[in-house]
Formats: structure tokens, sequence, C-alpha cells
């Protein structure tokens, strides 16, 4: 199962090219359905951080879901079942990375399926998708 790595955030530039590949995956236009995000860590000489989901491998916004909507994902992390989803955001509030996304249109969360393609777009190869090893 592969699974999206930042490898040196301090490498990010800001050219936000990742957060434009998470969105036209989707094939919808602005950045409503980015799940990747790249953010400011507090002015130009502190640099910029890209916020993702780490693929936890015991995920709190899993266990905070009260509808199952959130299913464990094989190498860690959610994947998001939408219509059992009611759109509490107690997912939202419970990652510890702030690495889930809220759709204001669709009153969904917004969560990475580390598919890498924002991975290929990376310029200056902050993220990488690596394939986890498994144990023999």
């Amino acid at each position: 199962m592969a699974r999206l790595k930042v490898l040196d955030v301090d490498r990010c530039v800001g050219c936000q090219l990742c957060m434009f590949a998470c969105q036209r995956r989707t094939g919808t236009g602005g950045l409503s359905e980015c799940a990747i995000h790249v953010r400011s860590r507090g002015g130009l000489s502190r640099g910029l951080t890209v916020i993702v989901c780490r693929a936890c491998e015991d995920p709190p916004c899993l266990t905070v879901c009260p509808t199952g909507a959130l299913l464990k994902r094989r190498g860690g992390g959610v994947v998001l079942s939408p219509k059992k989803c009611l759109g509490c955001g107690f997912c939202v509030q419970a990652c510890p990375l702030q690495a889930i996304f809220w759709n204001e249109e669709t009153q969904k969360p917004v969560i990475c399926m580390h598919c890498g393609y924002c991975a290929a777009y990376c310029p200056h190869h902050v993220l990488k998708l690596e394939e986890e090893q498994s144990a023999a």
C-alpha cells in the first residue's frame, strides 16, 4: 500500500503546484476538493509547511466519526464514505495535524487518499509516494 511522505518541508517554496495537482485529479475548479495545503509557518523568515494527512496508524479522526463514514485504510489513514457522512466535522477537529480540510459547498471533509498525484508535480521533491514495505 502506498503512502504519501513529506520528505523535506524546508525545500517547499510555496508554489502550490501540489494543491493545484490535487484539485485537478477531481476534475473540478477552485481548491474546494484539495487535500493538501501549503501554509506559512509565521512569516517569510520562518518558511512554509505542507499540511497533508500523514496516514496515522491509529487515526483519531476514525474514532470520533459517529456514523462510520471513515474507514481505516490499509497502510494508515482513512478513506471517506461520503454517503455515510453527516457533515458533523468531528474528524476535522480530531486531527492533530489539521490535515483534514472542509469543503464548504458539500459540507463534507476532504481527506488525502495517498494517490501521489501531488508528488508528481512538486518541482522541489518535497513530497514522495512510497510503497510500504510488507513484513516478511
